[in-house]
């Protein structure tokens, strides 16, 4: 036995278990792989996302307009790009017609070759880096370029909150590279200053000494750049050493659970991510689906998750079930409804989604906007009730 298949934890091959005959016309199920980082460090990614997947698989195979049978296994890349590639070269061979993964953007960089030699699709529920962008024509992903989050953020911190003054901290990953790229152009296009951009490797444990440098520069806001754990231990360190200003970070902060650990120090923290929309049919759908399944609201990376495997199933059902018509399929999706939005692939396999800026207030994320005006209004609401003192007093 290989090394990956030892590795890999097969969390379903779903369609060997599905009852009643088989739908398929071409006398088998049509297989899906997934790649996700189900254990280590992504794993807080990983699993909100195989939750989503698998929702979408019950809904598929409960279809019954479905001409065909689909067969889906997961497997676990341990948090390790090689173990992706590995994985998803293995699912390509035994026959999958397109792989769901990448779900880092280093893992998305590693499947990619695998998916080019196949001539298959590869669609990444989450990879962001701009890097990605037009790398291949194999290449798709449905969570939205880092470009366009980066640019939200230094507008945000620039015309919104006016500061004149960001200190940069950012992982030595493509990952954080790519966004901290975007936000620095732009905060400093609107007129911002980017006084010191501190670097440091992934790997690293000890925060204390790179926040203190960040401080010297006694910056108005502090831009962190890095996935979930370090951005979190970032953000205590600096409230630990009592920074006061305004802490801005990326999408990959709002992990399940993280919040929830990073506790107080979390409060007032910035955000920028893809919006759910809560008015739509899908997203109400899915999310009440979601919730009665696992007790809990789905994060955006489940509702990324389960949009990717819904949409893989248009494109078959758009173009067909060989590998070339799926990817002819993903290319005719046109404003197709997902848990996380529209979706719609440009020519460059791209997502056309914006991101909006959240803040964290009580440990959740809240609507920058609609904080605003709830405390505008609650402003208005005291000031009301001290007119009405004022006249009762006078009245008297």
């Amino acid at each position: 036995m290989s090394r990956i298949s030892r590795s890999s934890l097969i969390v379903a091959v779903l369609a060997a278990l599905a009852a009643g005959p088989t739908a398929c016309k071409g006398g088998g199920p049509v297989e899906v792989g997934a790649v996700l980082p189900l254990t280590g460090e992504f794993a807080l990614y990983g699993e909100p996302i195989r939750q989503g997947i698998e929702l979408a698989y019950e809904q598929v195979q409960a279809d019954e307009d479905l001409n065909f049978e689909l067969a889906l296994e997961i497997a676990d890349s341990a948090s390790d790009p090689a173990q992706a590639a590995e994985a998803s070269a293995r699912l390509y061979a035994q026959g999958a017609v397109a792989v769901i993964g990448g779900v880092t953007t280093d893992e998305a960089l590693a499947m990619i070759a695998s998916a080019d030699r196949e001539e298959k699709v590869l669609l990444s529920p989450s990879a962001s880096s701009p890097r990605l962008t037009g790398i291949s024509r194999n290449f798709f992903r449905v969570y939205p370029s880092d470009f366009r989050e980066g640019t939200k953020m230094g507008n945000f911190a620039a015309q919104t909150l006016g500061i004149e003054s960001a200190v940069i901290v950012a992982a030595e990953s493509p990952y954080a590279r790519g966004i901290q790229d975007i936000f620095k152009t732009e905060f400093e296009r609107y007129g911002g200053e980017v006084p010191a951009v501190i670097e440091y490797p992934p790997e690293s444990e000890n925060f204390e000494p790179i926040v203190a440098q960040a401080l010297e520069h006694r910056p108005v806001a502090v831009y962190v750049a890095d996935y979930a754990r370090n951005t979190a231990r970032i953000v205590q360190t600096l409230r630990a050493q009592d920074y006061g200003g305004k802490i801005l970070v990326t999408s990959a902060f709002a992990a399940p659970d993280v919040l929830e650990e990073v506790g107080p120090a979390a409060e007032a923290v910035l955000v920028t991510q893809t919006a759910m929309p809560p008015d739509e049919p899908a997203v109400a759908s899915f999310s009440q689906a979601f919730a009665a399944k696992h007790g809990h609201p789905p994060s955006i990376w489940a509702a990324h998750g389960y949009d990717a495997l819904m949409v893989l199933v248009e494109a078959m059902r758009e173009g067909g079930t060989r590998p070339d018509d799926v990817w002819k399929g993903m290319r005719s999706i046109r404003n197709f409804q997902g848990a996380s939005g529209v979706i719609q692939f440009d020519e460059r396999g791209d997502v056309g989604k914006y991101p909006r800026t959240y803040v964290v207030r009580n440990g959740e994320l809240v609507d920058y906007e609609r904080a605003v005006e709830a405390e505008r209004q609650e402003i208005l609401r005291r000031i009301e009730q001290l007119n009405r003192a004022s006249r009762s007093g006078t009245g008297g």
